[in-house]
């Protein structure tokens, strides 16, 4: 452990005397990674000295008992000891998932998209309280939500709604909701009282820097259309609403949300780009074994990670087999331990992939 500790302690030094160097600062790419990096090792060097602390409490507490000369010391020294080892594996275990290598797209911000599936009206209607969900975690980290484009649902809800979370370390948390989310309850509508099974899907891209994606303003093909929906006179009367297609991917985004064209087209691009840097991202997951065969990141978006069951209370984890039967607060946003039990298990994986037991 402490020969580990020491590598990354070097790297430390390394990267504090890279981030002031003039040459760093200009080159933005270079520098914005070496900057999280450093904060990343500087959470293990901190880690680090508490450990090394009590190292060094064990082994004065060993040589004070080993002594004897002083009864009430060695008495002392002895509570010292047990206090010690009683938290050192903890700290070990701290340590160890922290010496993991970390997936650089962790830290971005994200776009994420809900898709109503199948369900027609209950769909939308649900497709509405997983973006309220999410909204409330949102709040719960601090992170900032923006709604980049909406089309409403006929009866409440949305058919698909796209909105980006900023924020820290944002995607390495929300990255775990792609895919298929199932809802099991009785609709509004339904008069025999009959449960029934809807479905949205959600996808969650890390945000694209500028300089993540080199994107040719002359591959983009641009189309300004009038607004639909609610909004008002002047959002629907006007030419506001602005499409994006890549014309080499034919990838297309647009934005219909506000009334400035030049903020749609803003937002619009935003969208693509991200749609863009996911499409080479899910090359480099295909191509990394240990990615590929994990439990959030196979990029099958087809995958029913998760149901809501409400006649019964549950929501079940399926890609771990987590239930709990507390559904009120996970769709009122506390999916906290949801996440941090896929973020463990994935942690997990890892140290097995890296050869390390737990």
């Amino acid at each position: 452990m402490l020969d580990k500790i020491k590598i990354f302690k070097q790297r430390f030094d390394e990267v504090s005397d890279l981030i002031i160097q003039p040459d760093i600062i200009m080159d933005q790419k270079r520098y914005v990674k070496l900057n999280k990096e450093y904060k990343d090792l500087g959470q293990i060097v901190e880690k680090s000295k508490e450990y090394e602390k009590l190292l060094n409490n064990i082994a004065e507490a060993k040589e004070i008992i080993s002594d004897g000369s002083d009864a009430e010391m060695v008495e002392m020294a002895k509570m010292e000891l047990d206090d010690a080892n009683g938290q050192i594996p903890n700290i070990e275990e701290e340590i160890k998932f922290m010496l993991i290598p970390k997936d650089p797209e962790d830290a971005k911000n994200v776009i994420v998209e809900i898709r109503a599936g199948t369900g027609g009206d209950e769909a939308s209607i649900f497709a509405g309280d997983l973006y309220r969900m999410y909204t409330k975690y949102c709040s719960d980290r601090n992170w900032k939500v923006e709604i980049e484009d909406i089309s409403e649902g006929t009866s409440g809800g949305f058919k698909e709604i796209i909105f980006s979370i900023s924020g820290a370390d944002v995607y390495g948390d929300m990255k775990f909701e792609s895919g298929v989310h199932r809802v099991q309850r009785v609709p509004q509508t339904e008069t025999q009282g009959r449960v029934h099974t809807s479905a949205a899907t959600v996808m969650v891209l890390p945000e694209a820097e500028e300089f993540d994606i080199d994107m040719k303003q002359s591959d983009i093909r641009v189309d300004y259309f009038c607004s639909s929906g609610p909004g008002g006179q002047s959002v629907n009367t006007t030419y506001s609403a602005v499409r994006l297609t890549h014309i080499p991917s034919g990838l297309v985004a647009q934005c219909q949300d506000q009334k400035s064209q030049h903020k749609n087209k803003d937002k619009a691009m935003k969208v693509l780009r991200s749609r863009l840097y996911e499409q080479e991202l899910e090359k480099k997951l295909a191509a990394d074994s240990l990615k590929r065969n994990s439990l959030v990141a196979s990029g099958d978006r087809s995958a029913k990670i998760r149901t809501y069951n409400y006649p019964q209370g549950r929501v079940t984890e399926h890609r771990i087999g987590m239930t709990l039967y507390d559904l009120s607060n996970v769709i009122n946003g506390d999916i906290h331990k949801i996440i941090d039990g896929l973020k463990l298990a994935e942690n997990t994986e890892r140290l097995k992939e890296l050869g390390e037991a737990l």
